[in-house]
């Protein structure tokens, strides 16, 4: 049908005769003679529709309007001295048409393509236009790029790709699941995996050595710029495996894959952090990276203030903070409303306030100043760094409310401060998780149930806080954005057993809930582990735009529907009756 894609056709076929399909991307009549831009999956290229070539073509031509899908044959011209045009490809050519075929119609647009101020619910009910748009083809050509990498380099280590069931058992794995109902086994249900976790791990005791997939995943959370309800992540795991080796085969397999996305200067090993140094000075476990402006303790000059509210917080320094942020040059940026006004902000994430100095020529000005001895402001100017010009700010207060605001503040300061580096890509891993946190009473996982203890730092059966347990756990961040994790797995059954006494799940309820790899790792399992990354999440970074929903080629919303296909919808009676199910309607 075509002897050229439109941007193939170049000064070296002028005089061929050639055929392009594609879509009208613009049209314009000039007295007479109809030029036509048409676009394919490449670019642009102009047709030339002029009554002395060829009547029938522009009387065609007249008819045509925005993406009406054409097939053009014509013979290649230069365009002239004075008409080329330096920002398309074809810039230097156009076909003169002699044969014009509308091989279909478009209604009028919703939106016009490319206009990135039309509302997203638009956009994304006519998803399949937008994706005609060259900044899209772009982000799906990256995707493509990344995930044949990523088979490539994993291929190479010998690695295979096996496939594990989308239909499989409910099993807490953090967030909610997806159920599906048998019906076959009325009652009963499927969940979707949130993850091949348990496959996986299976498969290490199969003796399958090295494993790969790009798996889809499926988890019933609350949603925002980088999660969808189903999502995409490249599942490794490997046996007779430690961290090093892991982090080995990540750091190449990343390395490869930004390579073969066209970014070099991307260094083939990573810095490392511990979880606790990231907490204490960035108030994340996944730091930006790409600016300075940590954390500093200042628990103990508090200590000595005349506050009761900061004298009373310091008396218990395993349980509480208070952390200094330094601000360079702050006072020369803000003003003291603006200074002010991060109180609301921090707010918003827990704190009870947020007080500052600033640093004169005097020494610290700031109406916390009285509180402390000239002595303790000194000490404050040293263990910060304070330089005349600068902004310290405080928070204080319980230690994970303190790291959780004081970490969002830094990342928001920064960019009010516009300080962030937009084309730098700084990677760093973070090692030593903790193995449990305790909420409103429960022990929980911090990564998952299967992860192996660091069993050099600590004895399971004699633990006074089980917070203090370190788990052999890591995480790859990428910019302040956690491109995926990963551990080292329990491979013996009386370990696992002790992990869920431990977190309160009785033996009954987890042979009800893992009963299959209990089973298993009693059966000769191999010592293994690994990690999964989440290929949104990385062609997002790749691509530069800031929300996963820009590299899907079908989203949801940020309440899990597809407006494309009115998904979720109701379903009739009788698939009802067949899965043994009734709908409650919801009380008024």
């Amino acid at each position: 049908m075509r002897t050229h894609y439109c941007t193939e056709v170049t000064e070296k076929n002028i005089g061929d005769t050639v055929t392009v399909t594609g879509w009208v991307n613009s049209r314009r009549d000039h007295g007479g003679i109809i030029f036509i831009d048409l676009r394919d999956k490449g670019g642009l290229v102009q047709l030339v529709c002029d009554p002395q070539d060829s009547k029938e073509s522009l009387e065609k031509a007249e008819t045509v309007r925005d993406e009406f899908v054409l097939i053009a044959t014509g013979k290649v011209r230069a365009r002239g001295e004075g008409l080329e045009n330096p920002n398309l490809t074809t810039g230097k050519i156009e076909i003169v048409v002699s044969d014009l075929t509308i091989e279909n119609r478009s209604k009028p647009m919703p939106f016009e393509l490319g206009d990135e101020k039309v509302n997203e619910e638009i956009r994304l009910r006519n998803r399949f236009l937008e994706l005609r748009t060259p900044k899209a083809y772009d982000i799906f050509k990256l995707r493509s790029k990344a995930t044949i990498q990523v088979r490539n380099t994993l291929d190479e280590l010998g690695f295979l790709d096996v496939e594990t069931p989308i239909l499989t058992k409910s099993t807490p794995e953090g967030a909610r699941d997806y159920l599906v109902p048998s019906r076959v086994h009325p009652g009963e249900f499927y969940a979707l995996p949130q993850s091949p976790q348990l496959f996986k791990q299976l498969l290490m005791v199969s003796g399958f050595d090295k494993y790969f997939q790009i798996a889809k995943c499926f988890r019933d959370e609350d949603l925002r710029a980088d999660r969808q309800p189903e999502f995409t992540q490249i599942d490794i795991e490997m046996s007779f495996c430690n961290q090093e080796d892991i982090i080995k085969v990540a750091e190449k397999l990343i390395s490869d894959v930004f390579k073969a996305c066209g970014k070099n200067n991307i260094p083939t090993t990573f810095t490392r952090m511990t979880y606790k140094d990231a907490m204490e000075n960035y108030g994340s476990d996944k730091p930006d990276m790409r600016f300075d402006m940590p954390m500093v303790d200042v628990i103990d000059i508090f200590a000595n203030s005349t506050n009761e509210i900061f004298a009373d917080i310091a008396k218990d320094k395993k349980n509480n903070r208070i952390k200094a942020l330094r601000c360079p040059n702050g006072d020369n940026i803000f003003s003291k409303r603006q200074m002010k006004g991060f109180e609301d902000y921090v707010r918003k994430f827990g704190a009870k306030g947020l007080g500052y100095f600033q640093m004169k020529e005097d020494g610290l000005k700031g109406p916390l100043t009285k509180f402390f001895s000239e002595e303790d402001l000194e000490q404050i100017v040293k263990t910060t760094e304070l330089e005349v010009g600068d902004v310290v700010f405080f928070g204080a207060g319980d230690k994970k409310t303190v790291w959780d605001y004081m970490g969002r503040f830094r990342l928001y300061l920064a960019e009010q401060m516009d300080i962030v580096p937009a084309d730098a890509y700084e990677f760093l891993w973070v090692v030593d998780f903790p193995m449990f946190e305790v909420e409103d009473g429960r022990t929980k996982a911090l990564h998952h149930p299967f992860t192996m203890p660091n069993l050099e730092k600590c004895d399971l059966d004699n633990i006074e806080d089980l917070e203090d347990i370190e788990s052999i756990a890591y995480d790859l961040v990428l910019n302040g954005t956690e491109l995926g994790g990963g551990s080292i797995r329990i491979h013996k059954e009386e370990i696992q057993s002790k992990v869920f006494e431990l977190m309160g799940i009785s033996e009954e309820e987890a042979q009800e809930k893992f009963g299959f790899l209990l089973n298993a790792l009693q059966y000769g399992a191999p010592s293994h582990g690994g990690i999964a990354f989440g290929l949104d999440r990385l062609v997002m970074l790749l691509a530069g735009t800031d929300s996963i929903r820009d590299v899907i080629a079908f989203p949801k919303t940020q309440k899990a529907q597809c407006l494309l296909t009115d998904a979720p919808s109701a379903v009739d009676n009788e698939q009802l009756k067949e899965l043994s199910l009734r709908i409650r309607q919801p009380q008024a």
